[in-house]
């Protein structure tokens, strides 16, 4: 009985946090210049660092045990901070390439929907890999880094610069990192 009550509990907040993303994304209307200014800049490479195994090890060998674990999780907790950046700024960029794919220019529209379906991917690899994360927080010994993330922004972060490039040829506008 419990565990189909945990099942049907896990379901229903699954359900709620998709109607609560789909709701968010529908109720901008908002300029695209506005939406720009809402992006926030990510260190790739520091992300990157937090989650290296090789790092990890390195500290798990020179740490004593209690100090590697507080280590290790305020490591996570930062991650954590770097994948929701990640996210939100995923669903800045799905709003913007909706709005870009109803471009008449057909360059736009296909670089639109080349960022859309990459930002969909980063933003359903966000909402995975926090749980994990967290996962990591309480047992350190599992890993559970999330290295497509840090490579699907690169490749969304460019696509975005190119999309605004062809929007604006004369403006430009520098990479969201």
């Amino acid at each position: 009985m419990i565990i189909p009550s945990i099942f049907v509990v896990t379901g229903l907040l699954a359900l709620g946090l998709i109607l609560y993303l789909a709701k968010r994304s529908q109720r901008s209307s908002a300029s695209l210049e506005t939406l720009t200014s809402e992006l926030r800049t990510i260190d790739v490479n520091a992300f990157r660092n937090l989650i290296d195994e090789r790092e990890d090890a390195f500290l798990r060998q020179r740490l004593i045990p209690a100090d590697y674990r507080r280590i290790h999780r305020q490591r996570m907790r930062a991650a954590v901070d770097y994948i929701a950046c990640a996210g939100r700024n995923a669903g800045v960029l799905i709003r913007l390439a909706e709005a870009a794919r109803q471009a008449g220019d057909p360059a736009i529209a296909s670089t639109a929907n080349k960022l859309l379906e990459n930002a969909l991917r980063l933003r359903l690899y966000s909402i995975q890999t926090l749980p994990r994360l967290y996962l990591s927080m309480v047992f350190p010994r599992a890993r559970l880094a999330p290295y497509v993330i840090a490579d699907t922004y690169d490749t969304i972060t460019q696509q975005m610069v190119t999309l605004r490039r062809l929007q604006n040829p004369a403006r430009g506008m520098s990479a969201v990192r």
